[in-house]
């Protein structure tokens, strides 16, 4: 008779076994400044696009900071489940965390710590945390307008959805919005 398997305490559960739209956070190592500055927002920025594109996973809104990233995104279309996120953000925490560490000329150190993920299965939620995600840099004190903050999703939203797009979204409240989100952003970018 097989073991009772006993979920891991110190790590959420990841429960990818089915395809949807999905609410990411991942934070650093103790909350660790690891991308702070442009260069190193830049590059966490563009290597969480370029990831997520490879994979097939189409996101909404993204926002990235000095210690952690959020992100809506849809798991992609071709596959019966969610299941290629941990592989995505595995390659993606994997080749970040060397080029840190080659930058940070010490021995290799823990980066990452992990992920929290919530399928969004209701629309009012989903709608909801596009908002949250957008508006994050606000929230975390950066800017006083979410467009001004360069490695978020706010300028492109604005840009590419209709008026009456960006005005519903941005009409939702995201302060009933319950994300795992304590975290002090470096203000160095």
């Amino acid at each position: 008779m097989p073991a009772e398997k006993i979920p891991w305490p110190h790590a959420p559960e990841h429960r990818l076994c089915v395809r949807g739209t999905y609410f990411v956070t991942a934070s650093t190592y103790l909350h660790g400044y690891h991308f702070a500055g442009k260069t190193r927002l830049a590059v966490l920025h563009r290597g969480l696009l370029k990831v997520a594109a490879d994979f097939g996973w189409r996101l909404e809104a993204w926002a990235v900071f000095s210690n952690h990233y959020h992100f809506v995104g849809h798991s992609p279309a071709d596959e019966d489940s969610a299941e290629s996120l941990s592989s995505m953000l595995g390659l993606l925490h994997e080749r970040t965390a060397k080029w840190v560490n080659k930058l940070d000329s010490g021995p290799a150190g823990k980066v990452w710590y992990n992920f929290r993920e919530t399928r969004l299965t209701y629309e009012k939620t989903y709608l909801a945390r596009l908002n949250y995600t957008h508006q994050n840099p606000v929230k975390h004190g950066l800017v006083p307008v979410a467009n001004q903050y360069p490695w978020c999703s706010a300028r492109w939203f604005e840009r590419t959805a209709t008026p009456a797009q960006v005005k519903t979204i941005y009409r939702f409240k995201t302060g009933l919005v319950k994300v795992a989100d304590d975290f002090k952003v470096s203000g160095e970018w």
